[in-house]
């Protein structure tokens, strides 16, 4: 069972806040690789979460129950898991006052306690029906608007949800994405809003990867409203309509209809008294080993700031996929063992109806927004030999900086899993490889699983960057 911090000695050597990824991660390292460490996790929410399956369990693909992390993931190893949450870190003391008035002195201090939903700051933000999606709490408020769980919702002649169900989501990007993906596939009457004009807007960029998308939105019947904002959330009590930018007032049902925000996240440090740590908009500033301003204090995930590698320059990073791999160098660094982290490059993968998408690095957009002389190339190609049934197509755009035709970012878009070449292609950004490189990759070929051997779509896409700098 969890323990409570009255249980506790009043001390820990290492005390670590936050029991989502990098705090398990962290915690079960620290613990499996020193035994005799006494380490404590404070995380005052009832579960551990996969947030990635959020949308699957809305759509009825897995139960509500999968998503929820066993806490033996910490207790199995030795490591107590307090269910308290901290009011106050007393850096110059090493301790952390708790909730119920405690106070639990430490050694090493390990903060990874996420980020929290951004709403709008329109009017109505605040209103019942109105959502952002991170926990536990917001899956199942959804899920009662949705009729309960796949596999006990409404007889399948009248559709999963309740009968006339509509839903609005703001924001495209791939949470947004796929939240109007699950209430659609339930049955849902969905409107997606968006302020770009394209989807995906941090991962994609250029018409023929996101027309791509936009296209399978509208096979979906998906209604998507891009270009436009919300500006207004009217209703008493619960929201009644939605009025966008463009003049568009969409209706709502109170008690039956629900508005989700997708529109970003913000560090969760609002407990820290940051005069006692270097921070950004972000998040804590952390260097390369994790380590915060503060003495005996690390930090990883998405509760903090760290500069990009591709230009080294501060940059989001709100992602799983970062924060693990942060938590691993604070664990060894607390540990003594030498580690470094390299700076986030952001590859992320989504799916949308048949489309498999993802992205690393910069898009051409953000490279150019952030002072760098950018161009891309496109190339496609089969995703099997030509006589194989079932083939699809698959779509990379390659980001170059000029001159030294660098590798700044890749997108890729098709209709078989694209998340393998993505981490490829980080690789070959965090080692500053060129089109050079790229077009003189020795790849494999086969026919259930890739084109002819006489071309691979990486390899054209840097070809093409080459034949550009040669005719320029």
């Amino acid at each position: 069972m969890p323990a409570t911090a009255k249980t506790l000695d009043n001390t820990t050597d290492i005390l670590i806040i936050g029991g989502g990824p990098a705090g398990i991660q962290a915690a079960r390292m620290l613990k499996l690789e020193r035994p005799e460490l006494d380490v404590t996790v404070l995380r005052p929410e009832p579960h551990s979460m996969v947030y990635c399956a959020i949308p699957y369990a809305l759509e009825g693909l897995c139960s509500a129950e999968s998503t929820f992390k066993k806490d033996d993931l910490l207790t199995e190893v030795g490591v107590r898991l307090v269910r308290l949450k901290a009011s106050r870190v007393n850096v110059g003391e090493h301790s952390v006052d708790l909730e119920d008035g405690t106070t639990l002195g430490y050694a090493k201090l390990f903060i990874c306690v996420g980020a929290t939903p951004v709403r709008l700051p329109v009017p109505g933000a605040n209103l019942e029906n109105v959502y952002t999606v991170k926990t536990g709490e917001d899956m199942h408020r959804i899920l009662d608007r949705l009729g309960g769980e796949g596999d006990s919702c409404v007889d399948e002649s009248a559709g999963t949800v309740p009968e006339g169900l509509k839903a609005v989501v703001i924001g495209a990007g791939a949470i947004g994405l796929e939240q109007a993906t699950a209430y659609r596939a339930r049955g849902a009457e969905v409107h997606l809003v968006e302020m770009q004009d394209h989807p995906l807007p941090m991962m994609l960029d250029g018409k023929r990867c996101t027309e791509m998308i936009t296209q399978e939105i509208d096979a979906a019947g998906i209604h998507f409203h891009a270009g436009t904002s919300v500006e207004e959330l009217i209703g008493d009590g619960e929201c009644e309509a939605a009025v966008l930018s463009d003049g568009t007032r969409i209706d709502l049902a109170p008690g039956r209809d629900f508005v989700v925000m997708a529109t970003g996240m913000r560090p969760d440090i609002g407990f820290l008294d940051l005069e006692d740590f270097e921070h950004r908009p972000d998040g804590l500033v952390v260097d390369s080993h994790m380590r915060t301003s503060a003495p005996d204090v690390w930090a990883a995930g998405d509760c903090t700031s760290f500069h990009s590698g591709v230009d080294g320059k501060p940059i989001g990073g709100k992602l799983a996929t970062n924060a693990v791999p942060m938590a691993k160098v604070a664990a060894k660094d607390m540990m003594g063992i030498e580690a470094e982290y390299p700076g986030f490059y952001n590859g992320a993968a989504t799916v949308m109806g048949e489309l498999r998408i993802g992205g690393t690095g910069f898009t051409e957009s953000f490279a150019s927004a952030r002072g760098l002389k950018a161009f891309s190339t496109v190339a496609e190609l089969p995703t099997r030999f030509p006589m194989m049934p079932g083939k699809g197509s698959i779509r990379v755009r390659l980001v170059f900086e000029e001159e030294s035709l660098r590798l700044l970012g890749a997108q890729m878009v098709g209709t078989e899993a694209v998340a393998e070449r993505i981490d490829l292609l980080t690789l070959a950004i965090q080692n500053s490889m060129t089109a050079s490189d790229l077009a003189q990759l020795s790849y494999s070929a086969q026919p259930w699983q890739t084109f002819f051997p006489a071309k691979n779509v990486i390899v054209e896409a840097a070809t093409a960057a080459l034949d550009r700098q040669r005719d320029s």
